[in-house]
């Protein structure tokens, strides 16, 4: 893969157009402010990322998270982009704005996901999986069954970007071929998947999406994979993405627990104090004995140390890119930037992930939302499906008035129709969930 190819300006659904010369905004810089703007993006404000939504205590959600994924995105980008010029392996016009693009596909990674974060996920599938909806089986093609029984997020955030819905533009969002590429975490089809490569680990598409991910990839000049029908290697870029949501979910996550007392401070520091000594032991011993003493908030304290660790694992996922870039731009590197960190970095990370499992993820607070989401989403699946597939009865026909029009189509086939659900279900905030949930199940408020 190439640097030249890979970074193409030309937008989805408008390939034929010169691009419009813009002294304020160049073309990432276009995809980026079309991501901050849109529907999808501001629904991320009322969706969980780990916590139930705030109450007294301020914690994360999607919205939150994507911003600090997207400025960690960005620094790893620009020191991509300093190394390039500083080497000379690529044109400076064509790399300087590498920090903006990377910045866009992380805006945009979690676009796709649904309500309750991963157990809204595995309660759309649940449903096709154990629910009634395991009888439109034999009405859908073997692929169109994958995408239903595994819902992917990452695959549904393609969705949004590209499909054109009903009264939209063509294109989804028109974004630069170069940032939905990059947004694209595992390039195959989800009859494709397979864990034992990480770029066929989970999918990226739907089977109505392939054809749009194929013009892409051709124009960009990604890699087939030889071993897997409809799969791809990654845009190098994606492991930077990649990177950047892993720094910020397995750190910040700590802080977000010791805001809720879950945890505290000295604990974070058990678990953050040996990523510093490990990367720089002087900045270490100077931070920890001359600023940590000056700050008399815990809080503050603690967002400090945040901050430190955070930076060094950029600099720490930048080096290992660029040792490891020749692999990277031919597919061949296996391995996350995270998961490739040199020991005893690496085994510092795993003791975070222990602890975040056992008393962050499995907080009673957390468990109750995951539990949420199978009974909300479920409920809602079970309802609105077998209404836009048969669509008889008077009790049918309500229910399908509720759905947006910008959702349906003039498909007949079961899997169209029950994909008008799907997006339907997955595009809802939390709140909107459970009230709508409420209101259809006939359960007072």
């Amino acid at each position: 893969m190439s640097w030249q190819r890979l970074l193409s300006t030309k937008r989805l659904g408008f390939e034929n157009r010169s691009s419009d010369a813009d002294q304020a905004r160049t073309q990432y810089h276009r995809d980026y402010d079309r991501i901050i703007f849109s529907s999808p993006f501001r629904r991320l404000q009322n969706k969980t990322q780990v916590f139930p939504l705030p109450g007294s205590v301020f914690v994360h959600n999607r919205l939150t998270h994507s911003l600090e994924v997207a400025s960690v995105g960005r620094s790893l980008g620009m020191i991509l982009a300093n190394q390039l010029i500083k080497e000379e392996e690529a044109d400076y016009l064509d790399v300087s704005e590498l920090g903006t693009l990377v910045s866009v596909a992380c805006l945009a990674h979690d676009l796709g996901n649904p309500p309750f974060g991963h157990s809204g996920e595995k309660a759309i599938s649940r449903y096709f999986q154990e629910g009634e909806g395991k009888k439109y089986q034999i009405e859908v093609a073997p692929k169109e069954w994958a995408d239903l029984t595994s819902f992917e997020g990452n695959a549904n955030t393609f969705r949004i970007l590209t499909h054109q819905f009903k009264g939209k533009g063509t294109g989804g969002y028109s974004l630069t071929y170069a940032a939905l590429a990059a947004t694209v975490k595992y390039p195959c089809l989800a009859s494709s998947s397979d864990k034992s490569s990480i770029h066929t680990k989970k999918y990226g598409f739907f089977n109505t999406e392939k054809n749009t991910f194929d013009q892409i990839a051709q124009e960009l000049g990604l890699i087939h994979n030889l071993n897997k029908e409809n799969a791809y290697y990654r845009h190098p870029l994606v492991y930077l993405v990649e990177a950047a949501d892993d720094i910020c979910y397995n750190i910040i996550d700590l802080e977000d627990a010791h805001r809720l007392k879950i945890i505290s401070e000295a604990e974070v520091k058990e678990l953050l104090f040996p990523i510093l000594n490990s990367l720089n032991p002087n900045k270490f011993s100077r931070y920890t004995e001359e600023v940590l003493p000056q700050l008399s908030d815990a809080n503050d304290r603690v967002s400090f140390i945040r901050a430190l660790v955070i930076n060094l694992l950029i600099q720490a996922c930048s080096k290992l890119f660029w040792d490891n870039r020749d692999q990277i731009m031919t597919g061949s590197y296996n391995s996350s930037l995270f998961n490739g960190l040199h020991e005893p970095l690496l085994s510092h990370l795993k003791k975070i992930e222990e602890v975040s499992v056992a008393k962050v993820y499995n907080y009673p607070a957390s468990v109750e939302i995951e539990i949420a989401g199978y009974k909300v989403l479920g409920g809602l699946m079970e309802e609105f499906v077998p209404a836009i597939i048969n669509n008889k009865s008077h009790y049918d026909q309500k229910l399908v008035d509720l759905i947006p029009d910008q959702f349906k189509n003039d498909n007949p086939s079961p899997y169209s129709k029950i994909q008008t659900v799907v997006d339907f279900v997955a595009g809802m905030t939390d709140l909107y969930a459970v009230d709508l949930f409420r209101k259809i199940k006939g359960i007072s408020i």
